[in-house]
């Protein structure tokens, strides 16, 4: 017997800053190894809006957890990393985390291209419009159902199929 009274029989879960990380900070397949230039060669300026996406190769200037995968604005640039204004939910509070990280850690959002290639696409719309002295209508418009129709076979016979009668076989 001796010394087993003070023995644990329970596993401890580790609770490290990368816990749970395996398959986020993991690299992409077939895109291991070393991060393309293009990486390096991107324009940040204050006010970008940017996704935030941990890359495993660069472990200085790596987001949180928490951070990986949300978006946010640029408020600071430095020589190797940009500062980022992230909105972050803490006990039903939303509140604006700012946090620096390393360029490999970013990418440009494409979240307001669809915008700003509709806002542009209105303008010529509204333009054209005031020149030919119509009004248009740049709002968007759900897509009304389609109307009542019969489908007709070309050539083909219409075959009725109803149930057929159970008969119970001894």
């Amino acid at each position: 017997h001796g010394k087993q009274w003070y023995q644990r029989r329970v596993a401890i879960t580790a609770g490290g800053k990368r816990r749970g990380t395996r398959d986020m900070f993991a690299r992409d397949f077939r895109k291991r190894g070393m991060i393309p230039l293009s990486t390096y060669m991107k324009t940040y300026r204050i006010g970008d809006i940017v996704d935030i996406k941990g890359c495993g190769t660069v472990t200085s200037g790596m987001p949180y957890k928490a951070y990986h995968g949300k978006t946010g604005r640029v408020f600071n640039i430095a020589k190797r990393a940009v500062g980022v204004i992230v909105n972050k939910k803490v006990r039903g509070k939303i509140l604006a985390k700012r946090i620096n990280l390393r360029i490999e850690h970013i990418n440009h959002s494409k979240c307001r291209d669809d915008f700003l290639n509709r806002v542009k696409k209105n303008e010529l719309v509204k333009k054209e419009a005031k020149a030919s002295g119509t009004f248009v209508c740049t709002k968007r418009a759900p897509v009304n159902p389609r109307t009542s129709h019969t489908v007709k076979g070309k050539g083909i016979v219409v075959e009725e199929v109803c149930p057929i009668r159970y008969e119970f076989i001894a």
